[in-house]
């Protein structure tokens, strides 16, 4: 079988039941006369011919009349599974509608259900007991094409935490997205479990638990297994762009410094999410008036994605002019113990936004050993709150009307997934400070009504930054991925918020502008890591074109009997 990005005809050796049960290769009723005749489908499908716009209005008109979320995920996780055009034909022309299906937010339902609705296995799970058996997986001919991995251990899901192999889901769909955004060929990708044992309870007692059935595996084990994957599949693909998603703080940030420079790879917790969120609030620097220089920034979650807005917010600081130790000053930091200060036990990601005590010897303070949020935003007077604490209601009433009385335009953006783990709502936000807040979210909310305006929510995900970057590192073959590529993202993604020319609009494109966006993103990525030296230089029209060259369209091709 051959299957390039946008070839024209696909030459294949399988028939019959083989061909139709090929996701990539099924067509279902589409396949033509001669195409039957030739592959042996006569009596193996109805006699009607049908085309891609038939079976898309059939399919969506199944998916509008089921009751539930979770069905419609269940749904459209099938029709991957039996048809793979089909599936990401009626994702494209529906983004607004089944995005937040696909992923975020009911994505994490069918983490927590995934073994309750397990059907057929996709991707690869590699558990602990296999180690030794990984390259021989990952040999086969099948995976010859493989551009694109996204792996997971499954450790920290969402806001969920621990889902075990359920959290296979996860790869499942940012790899959906991929195709979806940035138009990667499906067939050049592939989703991958980490699978070492769960630490989740009600995942091991569940007798329907798909995984391997064992405590969490770490230390050196855990280490030790990831190298001999990492190992394994750079020998396998030298040039694969691999994606690190949902592992848990203390592994996230220790896996991307370990490997950044071997493979290809980044995380998209820490510098996605980071890229989108820099990219939000440089957008919202239009809408506030405040520059970028003078931004005083809290982070409600001081975790490895937390600090990592911080990270690349402080570079953005620091390239618009701002000394490096003054920037540095601007970022409050909270976790668990509340404010982050120097004279705390703290991670390495951590230390270096850890306020000095002496900075704070002016605040007033309750209770001087644990700073909470609320003294941080009375004190410290942020322009900006960022939250990444998967705390539901974090940003309580009182907090925000502190805010906004020493702010006129306070920006605030609860990034936290699901929605169930949302600091505040953007009606709430809207309405404790009068209409005032620039708001943007991680999870889709509905648009705000207030006093007869509609006011569009900026829905601050990372699918406008991943597909983009990933894109850009398809089309230049660069050997790695830096912060500045990701802060050419953010910047590329801030120059085409729809506020820059409407304050009225939205904050951030909106998802039906996917795919543009992705482009926009590749090219100022592209152009970064050759600035950076690390891809061939090309002129700017060159690479326009691998960037198109690449961009697969979910549409059905003529197929070739060899």
């Amino acid at each position: 079988m051959t299957v390039s990005e946008n070839k024209q005809i696909i030459e294949t050796s399988l028939s019959g039941f083989e061909l139709l049960e090929n996701p990539l290769l099924n067509k279902g009723t589409a396949f033509t006369p001669d195409e039957r005749e030739a592959f042996g489908l006569h009596g193996l499908l109805p006699p009607h011919i049908g085309s891609l716009d038939v079976q898309l209005e059939r399919r969506l008109t199944a998916l509008r009349g089921l009751s539930s979320d979770l069905d419609r995920y269940n749904f459209l996780r099938e029709l991957q599974d039996n048809t793979e055009t089909l599936f990401h034909a009626l994702l494209l022309r529906n983004l607004t509608e089944l995005l937040p299906i696909v992923y975020t937010p009911v994505v994490g339902l069918g983490c927590e259900k995934f073994s309750h609705i397990f059907r057929k296995p996709r991707g690869l799970f590699l558990s602990l007991p296999l180690k030794d058996k990984i390259r021989e997986i990952i040999a086969h001919p099948r995976y010859d094409q493989i551009k694109v991995i996204v792996v997971s251990d499954g450790e920290r899901i969402l806001g969920l935490g621990d889902q075990g192999a359920g959290g296979m889901g996860i790869p499942i769909g940012k790899l959906a997205l991929y195709t979806a955004c940035a138009g990667i060929n499906p067939a050049h990708t592939l989703p991958i479990m980490l699978d070492v044992g769960t630490d989740n309870a009600e995942r091991l007692a569940d007798p329907l638990y798909v995984g391997w059935r064992n405590q969490r595996v770490r230390g050196a084990e855990y280490d030790d297994f990831v190298e001999t994957f990492v190992s394994a599949v750079k020998e396998r693909w030298p040039n694969v762009l691999l994606q690190w998603e949902d592992f848990a703080k203390a592994n996230a940030g220790k896996l991307l410094d370990r490997y950044k420079d071997r493979i290809c790879s980044f995380n998209d917790d820490i510098q996605g999410t980071a890229a989108v969120a820099t990219g939000t609030v440089l957008a919202a620097t239009s809408l506030t008036g405040t520059p970028l220089t003078e931004q005083r920034i809290v982070i409600h979650g001081a975790g490895s994605a937390g600090c990592g807005i911080a990270r690349l917010l402080l570079m953005a600081m620091v390239e618009a002019g701002l000394p490096e130790d003054e920037a540095r000053r601007r970022f409050y930091a909270l976790g668990s113990r509340g404010l982050v200060t120097s004279d705390m036990k703290l991670e390495s990601y951590q230390a270096e936004f850890a306020q000095p005590r002496e900075a704070l010897a002016d605040w007033t303070l309750e209770n001087p050993d644990r700073i909470g949020l609320y003294e941080v935003v009375a004190n410290a007077k942020p322009t900006v709150l960022i939250g990444t604490s998967a705390q539901a209601g974090a940003f309580d009433e009182r907090i925000v009307r502190e805010m906004a009385r020493h702010v006129a335009r306070p920006a605030i953006f609860p990034l936290s997934n699901p929605v169930s783990k949302a600091e505040a709502t953007p009606e709430n936000l809207m309405n404790w400070t009068d209409g005032a807040v620039v708001v943007g979210t991680g999870s889709p909310f509905p648009v705000v009504e207030r006093n007869g305006r509609t006011i569009p929510i900026a829905q601050a995900n990372n699918s406008f930054i991943f597909p983009g970057v990933g894109l850009g590192v398809l089309a230049t073959g660069a050997s790695k991925i830096t912060d500045e590529m990701f802060m050419a993202s953010a910047r590329a993604l801030a120059k085409q918020s729809p506020a820059l020319n409407d304050p009225d609009a939205g904050l951030l494109p909106p998802v039906t502008d996917l795919r543009e966006v992705a482009k926009v993103v590749a090219l100022d990525v592209a152009k970064h890591a050759q600035k950076e030296g690390l891809a061939p230089e090309t002129d700017e029209q060159t690479m326009k074109e691998r960037i198109a060259a690449l961009m697969w369209a979910p549409y059905y091709r003529e197929y070739r009997k060899v």
